[in-house]
């Protein structure tokens, strides 16, 4: 907690070594400081007679803390400084005892200051060597021109006050003011980002992108890597209402989401459902009328095997305001960590996403051998057999290359390739798998 010491009526209780950094500080922040102790160190004697404090040359009387709006005892004789603390609790004053925590109302922290900017380091009373080490380490890695920065900072919040109405499009662009990169305050990006943003409305929605009560956004999670997702859908999800997440998407992921955002798993996983797609229907529309912003959190890209057709229609029925956020489909990713190039100028001229299930559980997705085309294959199952023979049945030749990638992306990823004549002899890899059917040339 950072008080507002600005003319408030700070009393310390004493004045030797303990108290003179403890009325500095009190001085610094502008109080109206009164001490009292019989004797003082020479310069808070001087203090008193420049008038920047009021000397009691006298022992602690409680009477002394009647309109205080802070004590610090600092005698450093304990039963002195305990009556200082039943004083200030009997007043209801804020009461700091100089090490002896049990009666201290709050602890002085060890503070880096760099101009406005305040780090306090606080270890609850129990080791102030700590806190003044790590304050040391603080103000080592902290560069001097912090200060100068915040100031540069501060005035264009004011322009941004007065600019925009209270709501997350202000908030957003004042974090994103506050992630550039400092500068010189006479030549600062700050201000001219700013200018350039408040001259156009519609770039400043653009640049800072929050999710607006009332719509749906059907949300690409990538296939699973946090550096993977893009800007936007980051930005959706930290400010986002509610997410609906399907079960693929990992917990680095979801943990972006706002601290009282609704988060809930409406995914499947081999096929057993936590939810189905209707409850999906109903709880976008729901929440969505309830001027609630919710993310539909897909894994890789929402349009591809994620059923947005059939949720763009409940939305369009429902008359419920949607945007669709495309990610990194599994099929890009996963070609990515088996450094295959999904296209050939010579080979393949065309890329199929396809998937052996289909409503029903109905096998689909082989396609008649062609030399020109690379299949990716979405939620193979684990006979990889049965897809052996549909392929080797098209025509497809027993050398063709077949790349599989488990969790893509992902620290448990895993890349296996073999021929299509051993590709039943391979195990089954832990799903989401996607599989590549590369055309001869160069593979």
């Amino acid at each position: 907690m950072f008080l507002k010491l600005d003319g408030r009526r700070c009393v310390v209780a004493g004045a030797g070594t303990v108290a003179r950094p403890k009325i500095g500080s009190l001085l610094r922040a502008s109080a109206r400081v009164t001490v009292i102790a019989p004797e003082a160190l020479p310069e808070i004697v001087s203090w008193a007679g420049a008038a920047k404090i009021e000397w009691r040359r006298r022992e602690f009387l409680p009477e002394d803390l009647d309109n205080a709006f802070l004590a610090v005892a600092a005698t450093g004789r304990q039963t002195v400084n305990h009556a200082v603390a039943e004083a200030a609790r009997a007043r209801g004053v804020l009461c700091n005892s100089v090490d002896d925590p049990p009666d201290c109302d709050f602890y002085y922290p060890s503070v880096v200051e760099r101009g406005g900017l305040q780090i306090a380091v606080s270890t609850a009373g129990k080791s102030p060597a700590l806190a003044q080490r790590l304050r040391e380490e603080l103000d080592a890695i902290l560069p001097d021109d912090v200060g100068p920065w915040l100031d540069a900072l501060g005035e264009q919040r004011l322009r941004v006050l007065s600019a925009l109405p209270p709501g997350k499009e202000r908030i957003e662009l004042l974090h994103q003011l506050a992630r550039r990169e400092k500068c010189d305050p006479r030549d600062c990006p700050v201000e001219q980002t700013l200018d350039r943003i408040l001259k156009d409305a519609a770039e400043l929605r653009a640049y800072a992108v929050v999710a607006r009560a009332g719509t749906v956004y059907l949300t690409g999670a990538g296939p699973g890597a946090p550096d993977l997702l893009t800007a936007r859908a980051r930005r959706l999800i930290q400010t986002a209402d509610c997410v609906l997440h399907d079960d693929l998407v990992p917990a680095s992921i979801l943990a972006l989401a706002g601290a009282n955002a609704l988060v809930v798993n409406v995914g499947k996983r081999c096929g057993q459902k936590l939810v189905t797609q209707e409850q999906i229907h109903e709880w976008m529309v729901q929440y969505a009328r309830e001027a609630r912003s919710v993310v539909r959190l897909k894994g890789g890209d929402p349009a591809v095997f994620g059923r947005a057709a059939e949720e763009i229609a409940v939305l369009k029925d429902a008359g419920v305001p949607f945007e669709i956020v495309p990610g990194v489909s599994a099929t890009l990713a996963a070609a990515a960590a088996a450094r295959v190039s999904l296209t050939d100028r010579d080979s393949s001229s065309r890329v199929v996403f396809t998937t052996r299930h289909r409503a029903g559980n109905q096998a689909g997705g082989i396609l008649p051998h062609d030399a020109g085309s690379t299949l990716a294959f979405y939620m193979p199952g684990r006979n990889y057999g049965d897809l052996q023979q549909e392929l080797l049945a098209k025509g497809w030749p027993p050398r063709t290359r077949c790349v599989l990638v488990s969790s893509a992306s992902l620290p448990a990823q895993q890349v296996v390739e073999a021929p299509l004549s051993d590709l039943d002899s391979l195990p089954a890899l832990p799903a989401p798998v996607v599989i590549l059917i590369v055309p001869a040339a160069r593979q």
